[in-house]
């Protein structure tokens, strides 16, 4: 009985310690972002007095809802845009596989190894020459091609898990791919569908690299609006984390508001 409590309090332990390992990053941004510049380069410390200093002069500096609004729009237009074109492409290899069906999928996973400066240049130009640099259109399109391969990978895995007799009582009555794509396959993994959505929607917020090099002003997203506080003059510590406060915010609420949605569709077809 005794061994147990402290096996369990060594665990719950263990847990905190890990939480605030992760987590002091964040609090020290966030605590970084109401100190003065003199303050935050000077030695490190918890006490002192915040101001708003640093957001007033953020948000004088850029257009704060403009750069939001973009982050908005383009993560969640590479998220619709991949669903619809990684559902019926999943459907397919879940249920209709052939003997290249897997040497697909890993191929598909092997491009997320590719570095992404690698292709830089063929894809500046192919955009340049489609006039879709510093656009928002360009960016969803990147960024769906960017999440593809995870997000059917994810979908095959949901897929796979659901007992074809239900689909070919379908069949059966009538139904055509199309009613059974929507009427019954969706409904019944839409928990998993919901998670990989969630997570592209993540994973496209939070996009850099393509971001920066893709646009300027127009179309640039809350990655973007971070990095144009690295000037040749230098960092400026307690600007720079303001601006990363309020890029990260918004997806940091979003996450702890869907976590529960997000690990029930991960954990969809765990238990049979």
């Amino acid at each position: 009985m005794q061994s147990a409590l402290i096996k369990r309090l060594g665990l719950t332990l263990l847990a905190w310690t890990l939480t605030l390992v992760i987590c002091f990053p964040i609090v020290w941004m966030v605590l970084t972002g109401f100190k003065t510049e003199t303050q935050a380069i000077a030695s490190p410390t918890l006490f002192f007095t915040p101001t708003l200093e640093s957001y007033a002069a953020v948000q004088g500096r850029a257009d704060y809802v403009k750069f939001a609004l973009n982050s908005v729009y383009i993560s969640l237009g590479a998220t619709f845009l991949a669903l619809a074109i990684a559902i019926p492409s999943a459907y397919a290899m879940a249920f209709l596989p052939t003997k290249r069906t897997k040497g697909t999928l890993l191929w598909m996973l092997s491009t997320k190894m590719l570095p992404p400066v690698g292709v830089l240049v063929p894809i500046y130009l192919i955009f340049r020459d489609l006039g879709l640099l510093d656009t928002r259109t360009g960016l969803i399109v990147i960024y769906t091609l960017m999440n593809l391969p995870i997000i059917i990978w994810m979908l095959y895995t949901f897929f796979k898990d659901v007992p074809k007799d239900i689909l070919e009582a379908g069949r059966m009555d009538g139904a055509s791919t199309l009613h059974e794509v929507c009427y019954l396959l969706i409904p019944l993994t839409l928990p998993g569908i919901a998670s990989t959505g969630l997570l592209s929607v993540i994973l496209s917020w939070n996009e850099a690299f393509w971001s920066l090099n893709l646009t300027s002003s127009q179309a640039a997203p809350l990655t973007a609006y971070i990095a144009s506080f690295s000037s040749p003059e230098g960092l400026f510590w307690a600007k720079l984390s303001a601006a990363s406060t309020m890029a990260v915010a918004p997806i940091l609420i979003f996450g702890w508001l869907t976590q529960k949605q997000m690990v029930r569709g991960l954990t969809f077809g765990a238990v049979k």
